[in-house]
């Protein structure tokens, strides 16, 4: 039995040293430019939204924006939702997007991350042409427009892998529907990879309520990937190495 000594030297409101899981570090990860440069970004290194990924379609439709630059980014104002380390709207910013607004879930961790790769991003010009901003889908959309200049809304959305939460599918086009610009060439770029194949049909579902809503949808994109990113997951593998990519614009 323990002496009373014993027992005062005890705080027995003190956790064990191993009590609480260590804090996960940030990683970083690069991606490289058709200049053969190399864009590094930090991921957060854990986030309940799978900001510490940096997904299959970000780097696919960053690749697919920067290959068609000419036309369809330079001199674009550039909206991302969802977007995680924002390697898509550094790329826009890049290839001379006039603005570029990357947005994710109003996490102060996930903003600080998105506003820390932009200022840590040497190969930016400055001043800066892209802001980060915190944005919950659905919700009004006046902290995001006033990072333009005169202008309401978006000539490019882009939305990378954020399909597979469905039930966020009807705010999701109700951001498109207040943020995209109803002009004819104006384009929401949806990117995804069914990383849960059994689940597929539910992922595609989103596009029929874009139809319902009033958008034109055309798929434009399919790419199959050297290795898919979770080897463990179960289901098609050819599907969880696919990215598909469809564009969404105004029925004029």
């Amino acid at each position: 039995m323990a002496s009373e000594a014993d027992e005062e030297s005890l705080d027995l409101f003190q956790e064990p040293d191993d009590f609480y899981e260590p804090e996960k570090q940030a990683t970083f990860a690069s991606h490289q430019l058709l200049s053969g440069q190399e864009l590094q970004v930090r991921l957060v290194g854990h986030n309940p939204l799978w900001g510490h990924f940096l997904w299959n379609a970000g780097r696919t439709i960053s690749a697919f924006l920067e290959e068609r630059a000419d036309g369809l980014v330079k001199g674009k104002t550039v909206l991302e939702l969802g977007a995680g380390a924002g390697l898509p709207s550094l790329v826009c910013a890049l290839n001379g997007a006039s603005r570029t607004v990357v947005t994710d879930y109003p996490d102060a961790e996930l903003i600080d991350n998105l506003r820390y790769n932009i200022e840590h991003c040497d190969l930016l010009p400055k001043p800066h042409k892209v802001v980060a901003e915190g944005y919950l889908w659905g919700a009004p959309i006046e902290d995001l427009t006033k990072n333009l200049s005169n202008e309401k809304a978006f000539d490019v959305l882009i939305l990378a892998d954020l399909l597979f939460n469905h039930s966020e599918h009807g705010k999701l086009i109700k951001t498109v529907q207040l943020t995209l610009k109803k002009t004819p060439a104006s384009r929401a770029y949806v990117f995804f990879t069914p990383y849960r194949p059994w689940l597929f049909d539910k992922d595609m579902a989103f596009f029929d309520l874009a139809r319902d809503s009033g958008f034109t949808v055309a798929k434009t994109f399919e790419k199959v990937m050297d290795k898919v990113m979770f080897e463990e997951d179960p289901g098609d593998e050819l599907l969880r190495r696919t990215v598909f990519g469809y564009e969404l614009s105004w029925a004029i």
